[in-house]
């Protein structure tokens, strides 16, 4: 397909843009934005950039169209609406900014397995974006973009603010405005205004592809994926910071993707061809695959380099604590390219508990795995969100509700009717803090945690005798190769029982509160199947 043709498909969208450089290979994409101020070379060879005020997501300033299309969306919470007239008027102000303006375009695909890949497009002003698109999506073969018709479109307009008067107020002078990212179901349209965060193009794609997947049986996920020697699939459910990207670095196992996937009858895919990873504190002897992938094609957002040997400061947090690194898949040793794997043999639920008190590892019926992955309980981790400064309990339903528009539950019944066609073993995995709450004590060590699923990866646990905690109702391991017995029961690892007690009371009143709003659209067996209070 030539320019005029994208073009032309831009202008079925109302969208006018200046001079289009479409799938530009990416060193070229580099050296834009090198020329253009964008960036500069880290000595590792990765182009470094910073975006601006907003260093994470803004949830709150994520909206999605109120029109025909979005019937099944379960409004509330992250899913707020706007109306198709506001979402008209950013349209109008994008097409008159980009009107003349210089704007890089990447065509490719969400979804590996060629039976449900979507085509996209990504538009973007800044060529670090178009980067960022090229590497973190499936990217095509020539002959792919021949007719190419996005089912997707993301116009990434980060420097351009929001309008958000009501309609018919005049313009005041100085008055600020915030981000916008808009999608329309209908039209199949995504804009981004008043942020350059470049993780907000992968999650409103994302939250896109959740909505839409359901309805063709799969289910979409936000979990890292590996395989074993053997090809034995295990999956990594959590929210940004919990350990989904560091666990799934496994130099003993093999890379399917980071992030998010789709699980059809024909086993699990990724959705991507990238990581984005989170990079504060990163070490080389803890995290050597990421340190290692992280080169010339790479992007890293937020961190700090000394102005004159261009070394990473990895340590230093002064513009966030949410330092991100974008690399190709490609680069983690052994990943699979195709990023496609079987059926899951296992499931983590990635829980970091900031009140220091859920066991480091436990296994979970069905039941509990339905109640545990509709509770998401974990802590958003400082930096990830606008305002988020410290650990922060919350619970987050799919381990990923910023990203779920339809209700829950639906893709709750999905996970759980995969369960138990696929015989697969579910596990709940703490990688917070155990022995005290967060800012007591330190956070889990990952060796520790690496450990435990290893066993559990293994089958070490399979026949390993297990206790039902009395608050949690989980079942827990009574030992684990590798690991202190002790340390597998939370209550022996706080210096204070009875201090634990209150604290596990605590977090069990608020898991009951979080789950009323599920009660009674769930089997008993599932309502019946969590925590415990007044104990």
């Amino acid at each position: 397909m030539d320019e005029p043709a994208v073009r032309a498909q831009l202008a079925e969208a109302d969208i006018t843009v200046g001079p289009l450089h479409r799938n530009l290979p990416a060193p070229e994409l580099i050296a834009r934005s090198l020329a253009r101020g964008e960036g500069i070379f880290a000595a590792n060879g990765a182009l470094v950039v910073t975006t601006g005020e907003r260093t994470g997501r803004s949830p709150a300033d994520r909206y999605i169209v109120d029109e025909p299309g979005a019937e099944g969306v379960d409004w509330g919470g992250a899913n707020q609406p706007c109306t198709p007239e506001f979402f008209d008027r950013q349209i109008r102000r994008v097409s008159d900014y980009l009107r003349r303006r210089e704007v890089y375009a990447f065509d490719g695909f969400i979804g590996a397995e060629p039976t449900y890949r979507t085509p996209i497009r990504v538009v973007s002003r800044a060529s670090w974006h178009g980067l960022f698109a090229h590497t973190l999506f499936v990217r095509p073969e020539p002959i792919d973009l021949e007719d190419f018709a996005p089912a997707f479109t993301v116009i990434a307009c980060g420097e351009l603010p929001v309008d958000a008067r009501p309609e018919g107020e005049e313009v005041q002078d100085g008055r600020p405005s915030g981000a916008f990212v808009g999608i329309s179901l209908s039209r199949r349209l995504i804009l981004i205004l008043g942020t350059m965060y470049g993780g907000e193009i992968k999650k409103s794609l994302f939250t896109a592809m959740n909505y839409l997947l359901p309805e063709r049986n799969v289910l979409p996920m936000h979990c890292s994926a590996t395989a074993g020697k053997k090809g034995d699939v295990a999956l990594y459910f959590g929210l940004s910071g919990t350990g989904k990207t560091t666990l799934s670095a496994d130099p003993t196992r093999r890379l399917i993707g980071d992030d998010e996937h789709g699980w059809s009858d024909h086993g699990v895919f990724n959705f991507e061809g990238g990581c984005y990873a989170k990079v504060i504190r990163l070490s080389p002897v803890i995290e050597p695959q990421i340190f290692n992938a992280i080169r010339f094609g790479s992007i890293l957002e937020n961190v700090i380099i000394d102005p004159l040997t261009r070394a990473v400061d990895w340590d230093d947090d002064s513009i966030t604590e949410n330092t991100r690194a974008t690399y190709p898949v490609t680069y983690i040793p052994n990943a699979i390219e195709t990023g496609l794997g079987g059926m899951p043999r296992n499931v983590f639920l990635l829980a970091c508990d900031a009140y220091g008190v859920l066991p480091p590892i436990s296994h979970l019926t069905p039941e509990m795995a339905s109640y545990h992955f509709l509770s998401g309980f974990t802590a958003k981790i400082a930096g990830t969100e606008a305002g988020i400064t410290e650990p922060e309990p919350t619970f987050s339903a799919c381990f990923g509700a910023p990203f779920m528009p339809r209700d829950p539950v639906v893709y709750a019944d999905m996970l759980a009717d995969r369960l138990r066609s696929s015989k697969t073993q579910c596990w709940l995995v703490n990688t917070g803090w155990c022995g005290g709450a967060a800012g007591t004590v330190d956070r889990m060590p990952i060796q520790m945690t690496r450990s435990l699923l290893k066993a559990a990866l293994e089958g070490d646990l399979d026949h390993v005798p297990m206790s039902t905690h009395p608050v949690f109702g989980v079942h827990v391991p009574e030992a684990c190769p590798g690991v202190s017995g002790e340390l597998l029961d939370p209550r022996c690892s706080w210096t204070d029982p009875a201090d634990y007690d209150a604290r596990a009371d605590e977090l069990a009143q608020r898991f009951a509160a979080n789950f009323e709003r599920f009660r009674g659209r769930v089997p008993a067996s599932v309502s019946g199947a969590g925590a415990r209070t007044g104990l």
